[in-house]
């Protein structure tokens, strides 16, 4: 555990990416099975310990320090699991220090009752960082700045596969992965997993930037709308005789039980890129909808019935048992369209491509999709897709083969209400905001963001944070935001819906600060009459973050 903890920590600090990829090549190769598998499922997420809560470790800590010197330390460091590891009672010798696949395997047995005691026992047992790491682990909170394709890249490294052949048989794999990298290092053959209907990886678009625009030209890019759902993989076959299909997000998570009557009218072999979204009648609706049906364990015949789960399909991976992933885009295309063609089904259709001559006529498709022919499903798009003619379905992000562009954004000005401590890097400083404008002579919360500025923009609201507090409410601090005084922020975001979470009635969708305005009193940041009046024109919600064609 101590070594795993070594590497988080100088993972944390190392802000190359080759440099990053060589800490990890050389643990993954100087470490034994299984410990190494189950670092590499610590760092992709493929780790959950469900009796392992916050709350716990709380508890745990209040048992053995003084709560309000707890409460003024974790305000100041603003990360839980820091703090803890920073003040737990050290005992040397309490207990040998436990190895990574102890800890895992312990935690995935250990019932609700055994856990207080096993998590005390091992954070006795370990040093600082090793607690850090620890905590890290168990409660999910591994940020450190180490993706799970770049450890994924490390595995690769260890012999001759490239990164996306890790990717293309990481689906369906289970820690610790001995098979994995046995065949990384040449000493085994490539991993099966034996589904019949597995995930493919996704292939992802980057935003499109300036200087891009000018040669998207029809002879080298295709362009499709980029609707407002999320990005899903409908997977077809045949299992011991009987027809199947598995519904996966982006991320490889099947969540089909959630959509049993996609399952039930879908019937072929296959596998589909598309977007989920909801269909009545002829009409797409927009996200607002949709997450009627998302995140749900059980569904309702009246909300089968009320929210149709639809999907809007962009590319065809595999026809039967034919790999389509090696081919150019538009010859997937083609295979894609008589696909749809013969399955016929209500429930799935194709995302219809845009017509353009130039660059210009891009640019008013973007501006106006209603005018540019998406019809009455205009309201549900949320930009472009632009994509290479002659572009294969490469895992990952790849440069210059699919870009996406997005619809200018909302932009309102705000006044900073609520601050808190960031995590990881930025736990010395407030990094995430609540923001709210004026209804009536009250500010009223619209709003969280903790991206969009600089860096030297970070030290400055920090310092005003600080500078500026007039409560504090533990690792919260309440700003000074008045009509006369306080930091007005221009805010961007992508969408809006009405929310019985926030007590304006409305939240935003993807907001992010887009200018500090220093020149600007409160008492002019905007009203929540001009947000209500965007709510029939924005089809978005806050609730969830989606992902969308190419995201």
């Amino acid at each position: 555990m101590n070594r795993f903890a070594a590497l988080l920590d100088r993972l944390a600090y190392e802000p190359g990416r080759n440099a990053k990829l060589r800490l990890l090549t050389d643990y993954f190769r100087a470490t034994p099975d299984p410990d190494r598998g189950y670092a590499l499922a610590a760092m992709t997420g493929a780790l959950t310990f469900r009796n392992a809560k916050p709350a716990l470790l709380r508890e745990l800590i209040a048992e053995r320090t003084d709560p309000e010197l707890f409460a003024l330390s974790y305000d100041y460091v603003g990360d839980l699991s820091e703090t803890i590891a920073l003040m737990w009672p050290v005992r040397p010798g309490a207990n040998h220090s436990p190895t990574l696949t102890e800890v895992v395997e312990a935690l995935t047995h250990a019932g609700k009752a055994a856990m207080p005691g096993l998590i005390a026992r091992h954070l006795d047992a370990l040093d600082e960082t090793g607690r850090w790491a620890f905590l890290k682990l168990i409660t999910g909170a591994l940020r450190i700045g180490a993706s799970a394709r770049l450890a994924k890249s490390a595995v690769a490294a260890l012999g001759s596969l490239a990164p996306d052949d890790i990717e293309l048989a990481w689906p369906g794999l289970t820690p610790p992965y001995e098979g994995l990298f046995a065949w990384a290092e040449g000493k085994g053959e490539r991993p099966e997993t034996g589904n019949p209907a597995p995930f493919r990886p996704v292939m992802l678009a980057h935003a499109l930037e300036e200087g891009d625009l000018p040669v998207m030209l029809p002879e080298d890019f295709v362009a499709e709308w980029k609707w407002d759902g999320i990005r899903v993989q409908a997977v077809g076959a045949t299992a011991h005789g009987l027809p199947m299909l598995r519904l996966y997000s982006r991320t490889g998570e099947d969540i089909a039980p959630a959509f049993p009557d996609l399952v039930e009218a879908l019937r072929f072999e296959g596998a589909i890129d598309g977007e989920l979204l909801v269909r009545r009648e002829t009409r797409i609706e927009n996200f607002n909808t949709l997450q009627q049906r998302l995140n749900r364990k059980t569904v309702t015949t009246k909300m089968v019935a009320e929210y149709p789960a639809h999907i809007r399909a962009y590319d065809l991976l595999a026809e039967g048992e034919e790999d389509l992933r090696g081919l150019p885009f538009v010859e997937r295309r083609a295979r894609l369209e008589a696909f749809v063609a013969r399955l016929a089904s209500p429930r799935l259709d194709l995302s219809p491509m845009v017509a353009f001559a130039t660059p210009q006529e891009l640019a008013a498709a973007r501006s106006d999709p209603l005018a540019a022919g998406a019809g009455e499903d205009a309201d549900a798009v949320e930009g472009l897709m632009l994509k290479r003619r002659d572009s294969l379905y490469v895992p990952g992000r790849p440069k210059g083969l699919w870009f996406k562009w997005k619809r200018e954004p909302y932009r309102i000005d705000a006044v900073l209400m609520y601050a808190q401590r960031g995590h990881g890097k930025r736990s010395s400083f407030y990094s995430d905001y609540t923001f709210g404008v004026w209804s009536g002579n009250e500010l009223v919360p619209v709003g969280k963001a903790y991206f969009g500025f600089t860096d030297e923009e970070l030290r400055d609201i920090d310092r005003f944070v600080r500078n500026n507090t007039v409560n504090r409410f533990g690792p919260v601090r309440e700003v000074t935001h008045t009509a006369e005084t306080g930091l007005v922020v221009e805010v961007a975001f992508e969408g809006l819906a009405r929310s019985t979470r926030h007590k304006s009635g409305v939240a935003m969708r993807f907001p992010r600060l887009a200018r500090l305005r220093w020149d600007k009193p409160p008492s002019e940041a905007d009203r929540l009459e001009n947000l209500t009046a965007l709510l029939d024109r924005t089809p978005a919600t806050p609730e969830i973050e989606a992902g969308s064609a190419g995201d």
